[in-house]
């Protein structure tokens, strides 16, 4: 599988298990709301390093999570081999987010940078976010140019501890102080 074609795709849950004898199986939905998963409908699965489409004919919330019947499964030993496999779309399925709301996927990779007395300094890149039910909150972690060596987390407070975002110049400006975290 080409790497290009890989990045084209965001998984967007896994299935982690069985769920009755007749084809359901349990979804971890990774999206927020976690229904927003039902929206997609071109949903793929990867085997063997290959996507393969999935059709989910009935999506239900259950708990929290969500139950759903594979389309042509009708018993428990075929849903079993979907198991452990993450459920992937196209980005061109994702929804055009209003002006200045992101895609944590857009954020990963842009460099972090900070007041520092006069000087406009390097924190590092966006490795990951992590959500901890408050707020988001940017991994940030050292990269060459960066002011140390330092891993940070910053809350993700757009208007408050971040200043900008400019996906064009791969970019975040923080309201940080390096001495106090």
């Amino acid at each position: 599988m080409k790497e290009s074609a890989v990045k084209e795709m965001l998984v967007v849950g896994k299935v982690t298990g069985c769920y009755g004898l007749k084809g359901w199986v349990k979804i971890h939905s990774y999206t927020e709301p976690l229904e927003n998963f039902q929206g997609f409908g071109a949903w793929q699965v990867m085997r063997r390093g290959v996507f393969e489409p999935i059709e989910f004919d009935t999506l239900k919330r259950h708990g929290r999570g969500l139950v759903a019947h594979i389309a042509g499964v009708d018993d428990r030993t075929l849903a079993e081999s979907y198991k452990g496999l993450e459920v992937s779309v196209p980005v061109s399925a994702l929804p055009v987010l209003p002006q200045g709301e992101y895609y944590w996927r857009d954020l990963q990779g842009l460099r972090v940078r900070c007041q520092d007395g006069d000087d406009t300094v390097l924190v590092g890149l966006v490795d990951h976010l992590i959500e901890t039910g408050a707020n988001d909150v940017l991994v940030v972690k050292a990269c060459e140019g960066s002011i140390d060596m330092r891993e940070r987390l910053i809350p993700y407070l757009p208007g408050n501890t971040v200043i900008r975002v400019d996906l064009d110049e791969a970019v975040i400006e923080v309201d940080w102080f390096l001495d106090d975290d």
